[in-house]
C-alpha cells in the first residue's frame, strides 16, 4: 500500500511540473513583441526581420479571442502613444510579414469586435 501512495504522489508531481498553466497577453508583450517594428511603422519601407519575429510571437501568444481583444487594445493604446505611427504602415504590417492575424493595428479598431 505505501508504495501505491508513493507511485501515485510521484505522478501527481509529475503532472503538476509538465502541465504549464495558460498565461494570458499582457501590454509588456506585445509592446515588447512589437518594439522592432516602431521604426516601419513611423517611417516605412519594409520591416525588419525582427519586427516579423515580433509579429509571429504577437501571434502566438494570442491564441483565443480573449487574448487577441488584449493584445488589439494594448496595441491601440501604444500606437494612440506615438503620434508618428501611419496607419497605413500598421494595417499593412502582418500582410508585409506574411503572418496571419486577426490582431490589428490601429488606433481606430474597436478591439471589442476582434474575434
Amino acid at each position: 500500500m505505501k508504495g501505491v501512495v508513493i507511485a501515485l504522489l510521484v505522478a501527481l508531481a509529475m503532472v503538476h511540473f509538465m502541465a504549464e498553466p495558460a498565461r494570458a497577453i499582457t501590454c509588456s508583450d506585445v509592446n515588447k513583441a512589437l518594439a522592432p517594428c516602431v521604426s516601419y511603422l513611423t517611417g516605412g519601407g519594409a520591416p525588419t526581420s525582427a519586427c516579423c519575429d515580433g509579429v509571429r510571437t504577437l501571434k502566438s501568444l494570442s491564441p483565443t479571442t480573449s487574448d487577441r481583444q488584449t493584445a488589439c487594445q494594448c496595441a491601440k493604446d501604444a500606437a494612440s502613444r506615438n503620434p508618428n505611427i501611419r496607419e497605413d504602415a500598421a494595417a499593412a504590417l502582418p500582410n508585409k510579414c506574411g503572418v496571419q492575424t486577426d490582431i490589428p493595428i490601429s488606433r481606430s479598431t474597436d478591439c471589442s469586435t476582434v474575434s
